[in-house]
Order: structure tokens, then C-alpha cells, then sequence
């Protein structure tokens, strides 16, 4: 008897032991580290505003943009930014009037030049031409991968009027994620085009 009361004496702190390893390890949790997640984008129905009377041109924008000045280095008042604020959005807008076709050129060279800049980080460079409603002629480079400008047009009557456009997101968020977005501004971009008139001179 005596044995069995020291063998009970001995075995308790050993199961009181096994019973708080058992409790510290059911407590401990495998961590999993959470995918990096973005705030869902809530994106407006699509509704347009004519332009000002004081461009040499007419398009319809976006009710939920600001149109702002130009804020370039060379600040021509022609020229005139496209801006969404809920979307870090810019449609940038360059506008230059044809004296010759040499400068028409010089025009074409220097926007594939700009184009050509992001085939550094674009994997694609999808180019069309297509014709607008009112039978104007537009060229729209789509451009594929972690680039700033996701998407880009010139348009002109070849003998008065070059217009070139260009989408830019102010943030640093993956082009994948942004793909919502930049999809509801080549729609509204695509309205602008099919809507562009030039003034009479």
C-alpha cells in the first residue's frame, strides 16, 4: 500500500505536466501570412459633359472627372488634364495644330516615340486603327504589363487638327488589381474619341 501511495505521490506533477504541454500546445497557431489585398473600387456609371468653348476642339469627359490646365513643363493652354480623383486617374491631352506635313511627321515620330519609351516594362503593345462614327481616324495603343500609361490614342484630319491622348494612374497599386479601373477608362476614353470634333478656323 505504502508503494501504491508513493507511486500516486510520484505521477501526479508527471500528469500535471503532460496537462500543460497539452494545453501550451493546443493554444499555439500556425501562422499564415494574409495575401495582400486592396480596397474594392467602386466605380461610378459612366456619364459625360461637353468641354469648354475656349479649346480649338470638342469632346465629351467624364461628370465624375475635373478638367484641369495643363500642368506640364511647356503649359500650353490647348493642352488640358483629364482628372479623376476617386481613381488616381489622368487622361493627359496634348494638342498641336498642323502648318505642314512635315510637322504632321514630327507629330507622329514623337508620339511613337513616347509610346516606345514603356517597352521596357510592357511584355505588349497592341496597336489599331479605327474610324469613328463621324468618320475620324484614331490610332489606340493598348499597352500591357506594370507600365504608367495603360492606354494611349492619336487623332488628326491630317491637314489642321493632331490631338494625342494618354492614360496614367497615380498610384502604386499592380496594374492586375487596377484592371477594373482601367477598363472603365478606356470606355470613357473611347467616348472621348468617338465624340472629338475640331473647331472650324
Amino acid at each position: 500500500m505504502s508503494r501504491l501511495k508513493h507511486f500516486l505521490n510520484l505521477s501526479f506533477p508527471i500528469s500535471a505536466v503532460v496537462a500543460i504541454g497539452f494545453v501550451l500546445s493546443s493554444c499555439q497557431r500556425e501562422y499564415l501570412p494574409k495575401p495582400l489585398g486592396y480596397n474594392r473600387l467602386i466605380l461610378p456609371e459612366h456619364e459625360y459633359r461637353s468641354l469648354p468653348d475656349t479649346l480649338p476642339y470638342t469632346f465629351e469627359y467624364s461628370k465624375h472627372a475635373t478638367l484641369l490646365a495643363d500642368t506640364s513643363r511647356i503649359r500650353e493652354q490647348s493642352w488640358v488634364e483629364i482628372y479623376y480623383p476617386t481613381l488616381k486617374a489622368n487622361v493627359h491631352i496634348t494638342y498641336k495644330p498642323i502648318q505642314n506635313q512635315k510637322l504632321l511627321k514630327e507629330y507622329f515620330d514623337d508620339s511613337y516615340t513616347l509610346t516606345s519609351k514603356h517597352q521596357i516594362k510592357a511584355y505588349a503593345i497592341n496597336e489599331v486603327i479605327t474610324k469613328t462614327p463621324s468618320g475620324k481616324t484614331a490610332v489606340i495603343a493598348e499597352l500591357e504589363g506594370e507600365v504608367p500609361s495603360q492606354f494611349q490614342f492619336t487623332m488628326t484630319d491630317s491637314t489642321k487638327n493632331f490631338m494625342r491622348g494618354a492614360l496614367y494612374f497615380n498610384t502604386k497599386v499592380a496594374n492586375d488589381s487596377l484592371a477594373p479601373a482601367i477598363e472603365f477608362m478606356k470606355k470613357d476614353i473611347m467616348h472621348l474619341i468617338n465624340t472629338l470634333q475640331w473647331k472650324k478656323k
